[in-house]
C-alpha cells in the first residue's frame, strides 16, 4: 500500500493518502487573530487546498470533527460551515469543546475523506 504524506511540518503532516482515504491533520487559522467565524473560513480554505492535492474535494468527505475552545462559538462556526458545506454531500460531523495548543485559536478541523 502506498503512502503519500502532504505538507509535512516538523511535527506532523496537514494530510496523509492511502487505501483511498485522506486522513486530515487538525486544522487551525492560518491568522489567528480572526475571529471564530474567520478562523473557521479560513481552515475551510485550507482543507479545500489539502483535499484537492490528494486528489479529491469536500463533496467526499465521510467524517469531520470540529473542535471549540469554546463551545458557546458553535453559531458563528456554523455560519462559515454552512457557506462551505455542499447541501448534497453533507459528512458525519461531530463538535466538541476541547483546550487548543495555542490559547488565539477558537477552531480546529480533523476529517476523512475518500477518493474518487
Amino acid at each position: 500500500m502506498a503512502i503519500r504524506r502532504l505538507a509535512e511540518e516538523e511535527r506532523l503532516s496537514g494530510a496523509v493518502v492511502a487505501n483511498g482515504l485522506v486522513w486530515l491533520a487538525g486544522q487551525v487559522a492560518d491568522d489567528a487573530s480572526l475571529d471564530v467565524e474567520g478562523q473557521t473560513a479560513d481552515i475551510l480554505r485550507q482543507i479545500d487546498a489539502l483535499l484537492a492535492e490528494a486528489g479529491t474535494d469536500k463533496s467526499r468527505l465521510l467524517t469531520v470533527t470540529v473542535v471549540l475552545a469554546d463551545i458557546r462559538d458553535a453559531p458563528a462556526m456554523n455560519r462559515a460551515w454552512d457557506r462551505w458545506l455542499n447541501p448534497a454531500a453533507k459528512p458525519a460531523r461531530m463538535t466538541i469543546q476541547g483546550a487548543l495548543v495555542d490559547p488565539r485559536w477558537r477552531v480546529e478541523i480533523t476529517g476523512v475523506a475518500a477518493l474518487p
